[in-house]
């Protein structure tokens, strides 16, 4: 489909700051609202939700966060939003702040991602020499700056409260909730966190209204969804599509042939098989996280599975047992699958009841879809075990 919203121009900067600051930040939190719009990093909360609830907090300051710590696997979607829609991000970075009552941004960038720190901060100048961005934009008496914070190269640090005692210069290690971010966030401040891909919608939202956002989509799954699809296929890349697309759609649209396994929202997502690809990719179906991973019957599944697990344990930060534990333990049996063939029915059993205690009791999201895979592949692809 061909749209005006994340991957091409459009939603000027003076156009949507001017409309924005035509509403007062509670109906431009309420336009968010109404709009659907959740969160594109995955967990899909309601972003609206989440600006209220800072909003309302009370803080002496509060800060808005962009989540730019792009460390899915598979994931690349964030990197081309910051290095061709940086305008758009700044524009939802401000209207955020201009909603809740922020002045203060930070961008927490990949470590990875070191490389364009000059771009962005020349960008950042750009802004401010427009009036876009520092104080009192367009002669609104309204003053919001942004400064970028780097990762140094966990994986967890994509959770959000692990995220925040990264930028506070701490281990980065997830953080008991309650309170959330949104009531005692970045040095104990309110904060709003949010995806690089989530605030890049706000400018279309507000400039062209939510009546037009929520053409796109499904009811509960409002507007596009970009897509980082790589694996086996002929043309990978980054896809702008409407949430709810059926799998099959997908797989014809990048050239994707005999395929025997598509891996959608990164290592801790879902996999589908053959017989699910009709399925639609969205939050009440498969739920849309950034990557998409095809496998053709060429594959070993098993050896897909190893990969996963690998990663699992070599990126929990060891802070909470069942993560901890579970990741070494799930790895223990799937070698044991790939060496031997098999799992008894007893020792089975055991890892579905400890992938059970993962999801439950683990202290973020890492450890609690940490098994996905191991309850997903083994059944699906019962041929490769």
């Amino acid at each position: 489909m061909e749209r005006s919203c994340l991957l091409s121009p459009g939603c000027k900067c003076d156009e949507s700051f001017e409309k924005a600051f035509s509403f007062t930040p509670e109906e431009i939190i309420n336009i968010v609202k109404e709009s659907g719009l959740r969160g594109r990093g995955g967990a899909g909360f309601p972003t609206g939700m989440k600006w209220e609830f800072a909003s309302k907090a009370a803080g002496e300051k509060k800060y808005v966060i962009c989540n730019a710590d792009e460390g899915e696997p598979g994931t690349f979607k964030d990197r081309v939003l910051l290095t061709d829609s940086i305008d758009k991000l700044i524009q939802g970075m401000v209207i955020a702040g201009y909603a809740i009552g922020s002045n203060y941004g930070i961008i927490y960038l990949r470590g990875e991602y070191k490389w364009m720190l000059d771009y962005l901060n020349k960008k950042f100048d750009e802004m401010k020499e427009q009036n876009y961005l520092g104080k009192d934009i367009l002669n609104k008496d309204f003053d919001f700056d942004i400064e970028i914070k780097l990762n140094a190269g966990a994986y967890v640090c994509g959770e959000e409260t692990a995220l925040l005692e990264s930028i506070e210069g701490k281990r980065g290690e997830p953080r008991n909730k309650p309170p959330f971010p949104v009531q005692k966030g970045y040095m104990g401040f309110p904060t709003v966190i949010n995806n690089v891909e989530t605030l890049c919608n706000i400018p279309y939202i507000i400039s062209h209204g939510v009546a037009e956002f929520k053409k796109y989509g499904t009811q509960q799954s409002c507007g596009t969804k970009l897509f980082s699809i790589s694996g086996d296929c002929a043309k990978p890349g980054v896809y702008e599509v409407d949430l709810g697309i059926k799998i099959n759609e997908l797989l014809d649209m990048v050239g994707a042939t005999n395929t025997k396994a598509v891996q959608i929202g990164g290592a801790s997502g879902a996999t589908a098989c053959e017989k699910e690809f009709d399925r639609e990719v969205c939050f009440e179906g498969f739920p849309p996280g950034g990557s998409i991973i095809i496998f053709n019957k060429s594959r070993n599944m098993a050896r897909v599975l190893k990969n996963f697990i690998d990663f699992f344990e070599e990126e929990s930060c060891g802070q909470c047992t069942p993560c901890r534990e579970g990741t070494y333990r799930l790895n223990q049996s799937v070698d044991k699958i790939i060496q031997t063939g098999k799992l008894s029915d007893e020792e089975m059993n055991t890892m579905l009841e400890l992938a059970e205690v993962m999801k439950t009791s683990s202290k973020c999201g890492l450890g609690q879809t940490a098994a996905n895979p191991f309850i997903d592949i083994p059944g699906k692809f019962r041929e490769d075990f």
